[in-house]
């Protein structure tokens, strides 16, 4: 077997993953049994590039732990012969990535400029926050948070009727660049809210009594480089210092255990934590906004995929938070109100003990901040498409997560602190 390993790693030296055509990449499925198929996906990783998906580094693969990856085309036959020879059970999730891109964009609306079901690059999507707060004067306005690393402004939409001392929920989409559905999920909910508006009694209260702060691209400059040079970038577009590999993953990059499980302290890895927390100039200023905010906002809840699952703090630590009852018992009931709709089925619970350990994240840091509702969603699917959810599952996706984030928001308007 070594011997296999030992020629896959000659040929693949001068293989690249950030090719444009993804013709003849898969993605994997394997569940390793026990510490030795553990140990073989560490040596696959250690001599080629693998695109860890779920978990998102090797470094976090455990004992019957459901591992997706992806690899080059020039690679995957190895890959498959490896994975035979050595007896680690496993399927093949996608067979041609680039049939599996194109066939993302499905949707039946045909319009030509933003559409709520279809995946609307950054030009669309940053106009969009212009006309709906424009077509909205009295439920949205936009205003400018910071900018990105390659100067681009970070638009945020706060939604509510203009009451004094009013509470606020803090919501942001796409994190990560790869994982397009989470701000197609962002604009959705504000379609959502200014169209029932007045109509739904529930979403009615929420916006008299709360406002909402919705972030739809957090990490912008990763998100235009999926659209034009990698769909599956992740991170942002920083240089690194003494580096020739781009980007920090974002949600490594905060005040949260910082950099110590499930993150890298290498620039080249998926989930490199940057160079200090808070390193990257879109992390700061969504946290220096949330710092700015601590007095109003009181629930937390940023958007990712895929996977369905509601977690809560803490990722960073086993340990659970001081009000594990309390968001254990929230999650429980809006993951039965998500699943009311569609049967969508999702797990919940701690974020460290439930999928894995992940130090850095937002969800924790607010939590810290003293933010008490603080969720993380990971959005459809459980891996058929993974990242590259069709259009056609927009609109059911978002449907019934609006379900779920109208439950939280509801709870918290009834038990304000």
């Amino acid at each position: 077997m070594w011997a296999l390993l030992v020629l896959i790693g000659a040929a693949s030296v001068s293989a690249h993953l950030q090719d444009l055509s993804f013709d003849g990449q898969k993605v994997f499925r394997v569940i390793p049994q026990n510490d030795d198929q553990v140990e073989i996906l560490n040596s696959l990783a250690s001599i080629m590039q693998i695109d860890f998906w779920q978990p998102d580094s090797v470094t976090l693969v455990r004992p019957k732990m459901q591992v997706d990856f992806r690899v080059g085309a020039e690679n995957s036959l190895q890959v498959e012969d490896l994975l035979k020879e050595s007896g680690v059970e496993y399927q093949v999730l996608i067979d041609d990535l680039q049939a599996a891109l194109d066939a993302q964009f499905d949707s039946q609306a045909r319009a030509a400029g933003h559409s709520y079901e279809k995946y609307n690059n950054w030009d669309t999507i940053a106009a969009w926050t212009a006309d709906i707060a424009a077509q909205n004067p009295d439920l949205v306005s936009r205003s400018v948070i910071g900018e990105t690393y390659e100067g681009r402004p970070m638009y945020l939409l706060k939604l509510g009727k203009s009451s004094p001392n009013k509470k606020a929920i803090f919501m942001d989409c796409g994190f990560h660049a790869r994982e397009w559905i989470s701000p197609a999920f962002c604009q959705w909910f504000v379609k959502e809210a200014v169209e029932t508006y007045g109509k739904d009694t529930v979403m009615t209260t929420l916006l008299d009594k709360l406002d909402f702060y919705v972030l739809p691209v957090v990490n912008i400059d990763g998100y235009i480089y999926t659209w034009t040079n990698d769909r599956m970038w992740r991170k942002t577009r920083s240089k690194n210092a003494n580096s020739s590999c781009y980007g920090t993953d974002p949600n490594r990059n905060f005040n949260a255990g910082w950099c110590t499980a499930g993150a890298s302290k290498s620039p080249c890895s998926a989930t490199y934590c940057g160079s200090a927390p808070e390193s990257e100039k879109e992390t700061k200023a969504l946290a220096d906004f949330i710092r700015e905010h601590l007095s109003t906002i009181k629930a937390y809840l940023t958007i990712h995929s895929y996977s369905q699952l509601l977690l809560f703090p803490y990722s960073y630590t086993y340990a659970l938070p001081s009000d594990y009852q309390e968001l254990n018992s929230i999650a429980s009931a809006a993951s039965k109100e998500l699943a009311s709709l569609y049967k969508t089925k999702y797990t919940y619970g701690p974020g460290a003990k439930t999928i894995y350990p992940a130090a850095g994240g937002s969800d924790d840091w607010a939590y810290d901040q003293g933010v008490k509702y603080s969720f993380t969603f990971e959005l459809r699917d459980t891996g058929r498409y993974g990242f590259l959810l069709p259009e056609s599952q927009i609109k059911p996706t978002c449907e019934e997560t609006v379900l779920a984030v109208k439950y939280i928001a509801n709870y918290v308007l009834e038990h304000l602190y």
